[in-house]
């Protein structure tokens, strides 16, 4: 499950970009209720990319901000309380590591779908039912 981290350099501290990355990644996995899972935390996998101040924008204008984008199955963050509590958790992340520099409403958090049945474990494509089997097994 990639997770995307883009974020304005000096947003956070220097060096506190895998801290955060990190920290983003426990927060989906306990919102999922997956921490501990051996097979979805070894899945969990992304990048990290910092962007000088002149490339990032709001309403076209360089703004300092930060993306949070996951790119996940089609059964991961359907409940809404996932949803919410989720994207709460990781606003108060980056919002207190910028030691509450960074606006909340300059985070921005979204997910991006697959379609059933083009995810892959192991480099085999898997069905939603397939990849919960494995889930389920792996504890």
């Amino acid at each position: 499950m990639p997770l995307t981290l883009t974020l304005t350099e000096g947003v956070l501290p220097a060096g506190q970009e895998k801290a955060a990355y990190r920290r983003l990644s426990e927060a989906m996995l306990k919102w999922h209720g997956l921490t501990g899972n051996k097979l979805m935390t070894s899945n969990v996998v992304g990048s990290i990319h910092v962007l000088s101040k002149d490339h990032t924008f709001t309403g076209m204008d360089e703004t300092p901000v930060v993306f949070v984008e996951w790119k996940v199955p089609s059964f991961a963050f359907t409940d809404r309380k996932v949803q919410e509590g989720y994207f709460a958790e990781a606003t108060c992340i980056i919002h207190d590591m910028s030691g509450g520099r960074q606006p909340k409403d300059r985070i921005f958090i979204n997910v991006v779908h697959a379609v059933d049945g083009a995810w892959n474990f192991k480099g085999k494509a898997m069905t939603n039912a397939e990849i919960g089997a494995e889930l389920a097994s792996a504890g």
